[in-house]
């Protein structure tokens, strides 16, 4: 190399981390910001563009935001000012690194939407010296809305770039042993906390809009999948597959989270135990759809016992598995 030339970092691998993403605030306009730019996605709203950005920006963006603010601030970790999702997934990323422990694999965590952006992450890597890239996407069951809006934005971010790194996404790990083993272990926890016995066990995963199922997208049978996968652990407890947080006025996969919430305690089930084996945090869905507005309705429908289970979170569980799972893609 000659003494003028410019110093370059080489030789090491990037892992980064991506979850869905949170607002800055739970003020109204941080709150708006992050919902333009995740309803201008068209993988999450396959509705011709033009009539939908008239919708969302005089109507949805009009009034959502303050409905959207009240369910953050319930759930806001005000002594740390951030989100809780936000707070896990920095929390995974150091965790990780500290397990992994070599200083030729940088570990680092990104938001699709808000921040921080993958695109800053990716360069911020790239300078950093990684040659490689190792994407993972926090969704342990693909689907086109999630998952693959992540390829989406590191391939956009790529396009920028002069010297590419080698890239390796992980897209899916919903029958992973070790991912089926830390949801059963977090469910046993909390059986071991409560006094009473769960009539039932409800696994509770995003939906999404039934015609994106039609189309072809796996995610409905990914969520299925690691359903039985769990129940397979279990022979004294149903495990029931449900979908949360429809979205508009068309059918979404069925049945429906809060539906079933309401219609359990008429069917002699009024002890239940919640999972949401598709989030890899604790988010605005787990915390305040399903432990406050969930249990509300159920109670409220004449249930007696419910308990939310905790998502994987930072737990040793959780990160032994991605320290796995960027193991076999090294």
């Amino acid at each position: 190399m000659t003494p003028d030339h410019p110093k370059i970092n080489y030789g090491k691998t990037g892992i980064l981390i991506v979850n869905l993403g949170t607002p800055n605030s739970t003020s109204w306009l941080d709150i708006r910001k992050y919902l333009k730019e995740f309803l201008s996605d068209r993988r999450v709203i396959e509705v011709n563009p033009l009539i939908w950005q008239v919708i969302l920006n005089l109507f949805i963006l009009t009034f959502r935001p303050s409905k959207t603010a009240k369910a953050y601030k319930e759930i806001w970790m005000k002594d740390k000012n951030m989100s809780p999702l936000r707070y896990y997934t920095e929390s995974q990323a150091k965790k990780l690194s500290k397990q992994i422990n070599n200083e030729n694999l940088i570990v680092d965590f990104a938001m699709r939407y808000g921040n921080p952006s993958i695109r800053s992450k990716i360069n911020h890597l790239q300078k950093k010296g990684c040659e490689n890239l190792i994407i993972l996407p926090l969704y342990p069951q693909y689907a086109a809305a999630t998952t693959a809006t992540v390829c989406d934005e590191v391939y956009r971010s790529l396009m920028k770039m002069r010297w590419q790194p080698n890239l390796k996404i992980i897209p899916h790990y919903e029958s992973e042993p070790l991912y089926i083993e830390a949801i059963k272990n977090s469910i046993e926890k909390k059986i071991s906390e409560i006094s009473w016995k769960p009539d039932l066990i409800i696994a509770s995963y995003h939906g999404i809009p039934k015609k994106y199922f039609d189309k072809g997208d796996p995610y409905h049978c990914y969520c299925h999948k690691t359903t039985r996968l769990i129940s397979e652990k279990y022979s004294d407890i149903e495990i029931k597959t449900t979908f949360q947080s429809r979205f508009g006025p068309q059918e979404w996969l069925q049945p429906y989270t809060d539906k079933t919430f309401e219609a359990l305690p008429k069917e002699g089930k009024k002890n239940i135990l919640v999972i949401c084996p598709g989030f890899s945090s604790d988010c605005v869905e787990t915390l305040e759809e399903i432990s406050i507005q969930g249990k509300e309705s159920f109670i409220k429908s004449g249930g007696k016992n419910f308990e939310m289970i905790p998502c994987l979170n930072d737990s040793d569980d959780h990160i032994f598995l991605f320290k796995h799972l960027i193991s076999k893609n090294i």
